[in-house]
């Protein structure tokens, strides 16, 4: 790793530095935490109880935090960690408070007056990548898991915390300094004209790291809607039922529920975990013809949202005419081919009561004169079937699922809820496969693809060894950026001044 400054102004990481490590407000207690050289001596000079710099490393001690004119501020537990075995790798001791903001405020007044320094954001995080106890990627899995709000986010930033990620990406990397030392052998046998690199080793060698860097690549889209919630559009016609589905699955009324077409004009958003998966829902106004000016921003709205979904719920509202709702989805479904599309066909409880309605009429003697009694019920259930007639014969409908619901009742919702977990899995699943989640890890391993890409298109051209190798230590620059084997104090700062102060 290259030698980095601190990112906070002049400090080199040397000095003691001191902050609030639990969130803002009033609760049963606050940690206070202080790292650095000084750590355990200033804290012995507030310090009314054991004397700190004499007890073992990774003990808890009862006893007073005191005010300088000795005075007690609060009894407090101090916890002891000497370095390297600490989470910055310094000292570090670690003050248990009672939870008072004011209590928290005047602590870290009195240590930062007793010689420690106020911490920048994610500067603790900061001193354990420089003293080598965790690498960059591990660093932001920091942030992640701070952040997480499902499952999968969390079981994510767990992989990327605990070197996981950063274990496969050295293992990338070591593919690819043996690619490059073959390269660079030949370069200092370039005179002699000796070939020390098999070119279709050297091939097949770019052809497995390409694709490990493909497939890393492309799993960010996952992985991104793992982190911030699989955006799932629920669209149709107006009164299809899309707000009622929607409190439905969020378990809330979130959607004011009318009889009144147009009710939803904006777009309404709520997230939900689902079978460990967080889904990020999109209510949307009402599909169809009309002159008011304000209801047409909404559907333009509405229109944008389904462009940019993972999965749309199209919503069909059973008990009116299917034929022209499917219709109007099918042309949808034909401009998005790579979006899921799960057709929803509400109002199941209406018409299974039409469906009751109607045999009880063709069972009575009366009304059963010149009927037949199986075109009745064929006429009514046709709705349930016609979905693969009614999309047209250019549409897939082995990629489209149909759902019968009722979003009033809740029958069929469960169904539907675990075929979305399973579509948002398809592609890369959370809980067995490495996922990129993060922007820059994104940005970074994409420009190392294209680099070795070149590498191996320039192999394939015959082009000699020295421009391969440029192309070769360009990729593994890339891919050392994403663990910090590559840094720079402008890469460091935009990384850690995002972290919460006290992280």
């Amino acid at each position: 790793m290259e030698q980095t400054m601190s990112v906070y102004g002049s400090h080199d990481g040397r000095d003691t530095v001191v902050a609030v490590a639990t969130p803002y407000g009033t609760g049963g207690i606050a940690v206070i935490r202080l790292s650095g050289p000084d750590a355990v001596a200033i804290a012995d000079s507030v310090w009314k109880g054991a004397r700190l710099a004499e007890v073992r490393s990774h003990t808890m001690h009862l006893g007073t935090v005191t005010d300088s004119d000795g005075s007690a501020l609060d009894e407090a537990v101090a916890a002891v960690m000497r370095g390297p075995r600490s989470f910055t790798g310094e000292d570090t001791v670690e003050f248990s408070v009672h939870g008072s903001k004011w209590i928290q405020r005047e602590v870290v007044r009195r240590l930062v007056e007793a010689g420690a320094r106020a911490a920048g954001p994610g500067e603790f995080s900061q001193r354990a990548f420089l003293n080598g106890r965790i690498d960059l990627a591990q660093a932001e899995g920091i942030a992640d898991l701070i952040g997480a709000s499902s499952r999968a986010a969390h079981r994510l930033a767990m992989t990327q915390l605990r070197g996981e990620f950063s274990s496969r990406l050295d293992m990338l990397r070591e593919r690819l300094v043996d690619f490059a030392s073959l390269l660079e052998l030949e370069l200092d046998f370039s005179e002699e004209d000796v070939t020390f690199a098999d070119r279709d080793r050297l091939r097949a060698l770019a052809d497995e790291i390409i694709a490990l860097l493909r497939r890393l690549v492309a799993s960010y889209a996952s992985g991104r809607a793992f982190k911030e919630g699989v955006p799932v559009v629920i669209a149709g016609a107006p009164n299809a039922g899309k707000s009622t589905l929607l409190n439905r699955l969020v378990d809330d009324d979130r959607a004011i529920v009318s009889d009144i077409p147009g009710t939803t004009r904006d777009v309404i958003e709520d997230t939900c975990e689902i079978g460990g998966v967080l889904f990020r829902f999109y209510d949307t106004a009402g599909l169809r013809d009309t002159s008011d000016a304000v209801e047409n921003i909404g559907i333009e709205r509405a229109m944008d949202r389904i462009r940019k979904a993972a999965i749309v719920l199209w919503m069909v509202d059973m008990s009116d005419d299917v034929t022209s709702q499917l219709a109007a989805i099918a042309a949808h479904i034909r401009e998005l081919p790579e979006t899921v599309h799960f057709i929803i066909g509400n109002k199941s409880d209406i018409v299974a009561e039409s469906i009751g309605e109607k045999m009880d009429a063709i069972s009575a003697p009366a009304a059963c004169v010149g009927r037949d009694p199986v075109e009745e019920m064929n006429a009514i259930s046709a709705k349930a079937v016609c979905v693969e007639k009614d999309l047209g014969e250019d549409i897939d409908c082995g990629k489209v699922q149909y759902f019968n619901i009722s979003a009033k009742e809740g029958t069929g919702v469960e169904e539907l809820c675990v075929a979305m977990v399973e579509k948002a899995k398809r592609a890369h699943d959370p809980d067995t496969e490495l996922i990129v989640t993060n922007a820059r890890h994104h940005a970074a391993l994409k420009a190392g693809l294209e680099s070795l890409e070149r590498a191996r298109e320039a192999l394939d051209a015959g082009i000699s060894a020295d421009f391969i190798a440029q192309d070769v230590r360009e990729s593994l620059h890339h891919i050392g950026t994403v663990t910090g084997t590559v840094t720079t104090d402008t890469l460091l700062t935009s990384i850690f001044t995002r972290f919460c102060i006290g992280k």
